[in-house]
């Protein structure tokens, strides 16, 4: 079964927000419509205390139940079945979905009976990139959607290092279109 993962669609992620990814929100609408064509829907969310060393490297963002931790307002996040928080301590960074703290993202879609999982989101450099090689090594048959994400890109070039790194661990690079056509 199909599983759809979006990561960290939050407010600070987007334009306008404390770590803005550039054109952060063309996901949204891109996410939206994928979300129909998936019998199981989860999300990421960095929820970051107010110090963490997490801080050290990145402007203070997704703080815990501030508005730039809330996803971003045009997600239809009623077809969320779950929300997985990460990023929750003092002293871990967070990056990967598969690290969350309220529960275990790979029991959680196994019970679902999720073998194969897409995933969308923000930022494809640094949480995507993660997630969607902690979900190839964790034996999910991987795919990221490469019109449902967007880079920070620190570095030029960094979305294309990002997308190679995935490709070398066995995910697949798929758009929207040829995702809603399997």
């Amino acid at each position: 079964m199909r599983g759809l993962l979006v990561v960290d669609v939050q407010n600070d992620f987007c334009p306008g927000g404390a770590l803005a990814v550039p054109e952060g929100d063309k996901v949204v609408p891109v996410i939206n419509k994928l979300m129909d064509g998936f019998p199981v829907v989860v999300a990421s969310k960095d929820w970051h205390p107010q110090e963490t060393v997490h801080f050290q490297k990145w402007p203070v963002h997704c703080v815990h139940n501030t508005n730039g931790a809330d996803f971003h307002p045009e997600i239809v996040s009623t077809k969320i079945e779950q929300v997985f928080l990460k990023g929750t301590g003092n002293k871990d960074d967070g990056y990967s979905a598969f690290e969350a703290t309220n529960l275990d993202l790979a029991q959680y879609l196994r019970q679902k009976g999720v073998d194969e999982l897409y995933v969308t989101g923000l930022a494809t450099d640094y949480c995507v990139r993660a997630s969607a090689i902690d979900a190839a090594k964790k034996g999910f048959k991987t795919c990221v959607v490469t019109d449902a994400i967007a880079a920070v890109n620190v570095h030029p070039g960094d979305d294309k290092k990002a997308l190679e790194d995935m490709k070398k661990q066995g995910v697949e690079l798929l758009s929207s279109k040829e995702v809603t056509n399997l």
